[in-house]
């Protein structure tokens, strides 16, 4: 496995117009040391997030950073740390001085666990205290739930699976208990107050995001996306930097219009979208159902794409899994690159088709994106001929079509 993403050479004006427009954000909080940025926007090669962190049952620091270097080493551009349970300030301090790609959290996991997961307890005071210690810490970017405003909770309700955001689910549940707006909306003004003085980029959560293809594109996605576009463009306004996070479950015909309508109702904020999921029943392989619609959502002008692993809907995802989700989203990411005409994007492919033409094997791994495990399947079925190196065990020798290709030319 390379040890990270292929390096991207972009210009710096460019990068510089486009952050200034709020088409672009590079999450980079200056006490986040030994950082090494990202720049995240439809201008720039698609990135790719993957998500760690223990659950309240499962995993333990040392599990979730040998996840972080897994993930990082097979190539993600990101990492969010979604750690809940005991000890996280600790955990997120381990995480924070091994990561060296942006790193993202969810505050309101941390606040409600300090409120010992009683949403009565949850104040608004500790929500901005959870905020101000993380950005603090040098978290480079925090998924704010602010758009799920206290009227579309109603609508959720309507739907087949309600609320599949843990966020969203915790919010919605302190709004009806304490019959009050949602305390990210009521208090935006401060904690932009605090995004301002250590540069942390907002990644607005869609705490209402579809979690079946039955909810997808309904009247609470989008009159939360209407919220999230208003959000956006105070947060352009105190010089925040800002991404929209999208839709989980959706069909693979509806993507092309959530991209578009996020892009006009958000301005053109970066679009950080999870999947899409285009179909419900494949748990085990959710890593290639949500790698489907995340290629469409890039084509179509999502700029960084949140891995799904084999273990979505199952269960806690083990390091395995972490790696299978990274390397699939890779695909999904550079598919979509190649297919909008990304300046270098295809230059890989071409090396790799002209490896294959000639034959060389380890050019092959090395541009390959798991060049390790294509290594490792093709010496497992390698059939061994002294002298004979130029084929796989596919077609064999006198089968091989790139070997009776090239003799043609000799004719």
């Amino acid at each position: 496995m390379k040890a990270a993403a292929r390096a991207e050479k972009v210009p710096f004006e460019k990068v510089r117009r486009e952050v200034a427009r709020g088409r672009a954000v590079i999450p980079a909080n200056p006490a986040h040391h030994g950082l090494k940025p990202a720049v995240i926007g439809t201008a720039f090669r698609t990135k790719v997030n993957a998500n760690i962190g223990c659950s309240p049952e499962r995993s333990s620091s040392s599990d979730e950073i040998c996840k972080l270097k897994i993930a990082v080493a097979a190539g993600a551009d990101c990492v969010m740390d979604l750690s809940v349970g005991p000890h996280l300030p600790a955990i997120r301090a381990r995480i924070l001085a091994a990561c060296a790609v942006p790193l993202g959290t969810v505050p309101i996991y941390e606040a409600f666990w300090r409120a010992g997961g009683r949403v009565e307890k949850l104040s608004e005071e500790l929500l901005l205290s959870v905020i101000r210690g993380q950005a603090e810490e040098g978290v480079d970017f925090m998924t704010i739930h602010a758009g799920l405003l206290k009227r579309l909770v109603p609508m959720a309700l309507k739907r087949q699976l309600g609320i599949v955001s843990r966020g969203g689910a915790i919010l919605a549940r302190w709004m009806v208990h304490h019959r009050r707006e949602n305390p990210f909306f009521a208090r935006w003004d401060e904690i932009m107050d605090i995004c301002v003085a250590h540069d942390v980029t907002v990644s607005l959560g869609d705490g209402l995001r579809p979690g079946c293809l039955a909810d997808a594109s309904d009247r609470a996605q989008f009159a939360e996306l209407d919220v999230l576009g208003e959000l956006v463009r105070r947060c352009h306004r105190r010089g925040v930097q800002v991404m929209v996070e999208g839709p989980g479950h959706i069909p693979f015909n509806q993507i092309q219009m959530n991209m578009e309508r996020q892009r006009k109702v958000c301005g053109g904020a970066p679009f950080y979208v999870l999947g899409p999921v285009v179909t419900d029943i494949a748990p085990g392989y959710d890593h290639i159902t949500s790698a489907i619609g995340a290629t469409a959502a890039a084509y179509y002008g999502a700029t960084l794409l949140c891995y799904v692993t084999p273990a979505e809907h199952l269960g806690l995802p083990s390091a395995e899994d972490v790696k299978a989700g990274v390397v699939a989203y890779r695909i999904a990411a550079h598919a979509a690159d190649v297919a909008r005409g990304i300046p270098g994007a295809r230059d890989v492919d071409d090396a790799m088709a002209r490896a294959r033409h000639g034959f060389n094997w380890d050019r092959q791994f090395h541009l390959a994106l798991d060049g390790e495990t294509a290594r490792a399947r093709y010496e497992a079925a390698r059939i061994v001929v002294p002298g004979k190196p130029d084929h796989c065990s596919m077609c064999g020798r006198d089968f091989c079509a790139v070997r009776a290709s090239k003799g043609l030319g000799k004719r």
